[in-house]
């Protein structure tokens, strides 16, 4: 299981590409997925098989595979307390290796697995779809949301980290579509509407969306943690923000289970893993298209006032289609 096989994509929609943001190199995506099902030791082995690379144990709940062919990836359970190793000195409640053991085979019917894919040139994002075929084929389930929570389908995009107006306006394009991006994502379905993410509160969008808006990085980063001081957000930038201010982001947020990366982590989609059909690509658009409404500045400038006037109902639905 140690040589790289190929990973040729399955039959899926198209991947848009991002915007480009010259002079910077191109940028990458990683992507995480969660199921329900099989082990993490019995998914990592699935992808070995189909993928290549070599498993290597982590602990009981969490395996790597070295040298796929997308690289390094790891399958986990989605619990804390199941790699103390990792988390010892930030979790509430010391435990061991054997205790930590025992509480993910206990948990493990409610606890989602991650599989974590590393960043990848957008042109290969398909290839995510075959690895989803792979744990389909050993045994993954899920379509959108547990009894307890949404089952995730994470992008984290490179962000440029020296762009601050680019940043800004990729936190207001979102705000902007986060309520089409919700009733797209949820399906209609109130089961899973109801696990989404909290979206920005209205008096952030209020502030972000004003014309005169253009923080230098302490004001936005005030500004951000002030209304979302969480990571629980459909655009969550609370890695980016770390990675720019870690002494004033942790100053607000010791605790918060956060590391600092320069990415748009983007977590609001759901993954849908049981369903025969499913592909990551609708969802890798939903997000290309915040991307472009952030580049074009007359597109977002008008968005901003149809959000900010008298028609409150239906302001990005129409605005930004």
């Amino acid at each position: 299981m140690g040589s790289r096989r190929p990973v040729p994509p399955t039959e899926s929609l198209s991947f848009h590409p991002l915007p480009a943001l010259s002079p910077v190199p191109p940028r990458l995506v990683g992507v995480e997925v969660e199921f329900t099902g099989p082990s993490a030791r019995r998914a990592a082995r699935a992808l070995a098989a189909g993928a290549g690379g070599e498993v290597v144990a982590e602990d009981a709940h969490a395996f790597a595979v070295r040298r796929s062919a997308l690289g390094d990836l790891a399958v986990e359970l989605d619990l804390r307390y199941a790699h103390p190793q990792r988390h010892g000195m930030t979790l509430p409640v010391r435990i061991g290796p054997k205790a930590a053991a025992g509480l993910g085979w206990l948990l493990s019917g409610a606890v989602p697995r991650e599989l974590i894919v590393p960043p990848l040139p957008v042109g290969r994002l398909a290839e995510v779809d075959r690895l989803l075929d792979l744990l389909r084929a050993a045994g993954a389930k899920g379509r959108g949301a547990t009894l307890f929570g949404s089952l995730g389908l994470h992008f984290n995009i490179d962000a440029p980290a020296a762009d601050l107006p680019r940043i800004t306006a990729v936190m207001l394009a979102f705000g902007l579509m986060e309520a089409r991006l919700r009733r797209e994502v949820a399906r209609g379905q109130r089961r899973l509407e109801r696990h989404l993410p909290p979206p920005y509160p209205p008096a952030f969008l209020r502030r972000i969306a004003a014309p005169g808006y253009r923080p230098d990085q302490a004001g936005l980063i005030d500004d951000y943690l002030a209304a979302n001081p969480t990571r629980d957000r459909g655009l969550d930038l609370l890695p980016l923000l770390l990675s720019l201010d870690p002494e004033r982001v942790r100053a607000r947020l010791p605790y918060e289970k956060i590391a600092p990366r320069p990415v748009f982590h983007y977590r609001l989609p759901q993954a849908h893993p049981g369903d025969p059909g499913w592909s990551v690509a609708p969802d890798w658009n939903r997000w290309v298209a915040v991307e472009r409404l952030a580049a074009d500045g007359e597109r977002l400038a008008a968005a901003a006032r149809a959000w900010q006037g008298p028609d409150r109902l239906s302001p990005a639905g129409e605005a930004l289609s």
